[in-house]
């Protein structure tokens, strides 16, 4: 199968375009500098990566920076640490700093001359503007999980995402969903009949850092390392 198949890509946001796991570790460090003993950044990796899902799944409606300050509190709280609320805050409103992969703006701006551009993200609207500066495109389309009411990998945000990506004329089968994580987005893609590339930042250490374990590793239609591999590849096709 080809790339230029495809009339849509579909992205998550946060791990796939914007390096989320060294954002959440400068956002916690006035958190994790107060521990005698500092956990390794994957441990605290591992540990965003339990209570973000669990919070999400106990309040699925919850704008993702609202999410994040209860994420930083039960954070604070295992790691036997009082914080103010205003602290959870601060960490909530965070994703702004988060900076993107070197290779993402260039990687979006070719693939934009040849693809629709869809975001698919677990995220709020005014956490995704913030973030949306710094990927250098404008997307054809936006779904974030304050639109839906619920966060990946629900499948009523896949659900959702295809209903509205018909309208915009696009199949099922022309949409290629694109992501770093396999616990919130190839599982699903797969489950709905999506062919899925895996972005795998995390191709070069040890476990999953900021995901759940997805369990057994699904299928994918593609496999790269970057978004720099992925546009070359598309450029290798001669199209």
């Amino acid at each position: 199968m080809k790339l230029s198949e495809f009339k849509a890509l579909t992205f998550d946001c946060y791990g796939t375009l914007i390096d989320w796991e060294s954002g959440m570790i400068a956002g916690l460090k006035a958190l994790t500098d107060r521990l005698q003993q500092p956990p390794t950044r994957d441990q605290i990796l591992q540990a965003h990566a339990y209570h973000e899902p669990s919070q999400q799944s106990w309040t699925p409606s919850m704008r993702y920076c609202d999410l994040l300050a209860i994420v930083y509190k039960r954070l604070a709280e295992e790691w036997g640490i009082a914080v103010q609320p205003e602290e959870c805050e601060t960490y909530g409103r965070s994703v702004k700093d988060w900076p993107a992969f070197a290779d993402t703006a260039d990687s979006l701006a070719y693939l934009k001359s040849h693809f629709k551009l869809v975001i698919l993200s677990n995220i709020d609207n005014r956490s995704f503007a913030a973030s949306q500066k710094k990927l250098g495109v404008d997307f054809d389309a936006i779904y974030t999980a304050e639109d839906i009411g619920s966060y990946k990998p629900s499948d009523r945000n896949f659900e959702y995402m295809l209903s509205h990506m018909k309208r915009l004329g696009i199949e099922s089968h022309e949409i290629l969903h694109t992501a770093e994580s396999l616990f919130h987005d190839h599982v699903s893609a797969r489950r709905h009949g999506l062919h899925s590339c895996w972005i795998f930042r995390r191709h070069d250490q040890e476990g999953f850092g900021a995901t759940m374990t997805p369990g057994e590793v699904p299928d994918v239609t593609f496999k790269f390392n970057s978004m720099g591999e992925l546009a070359q590849a598309h450029k290798m096709e001669g199209n």
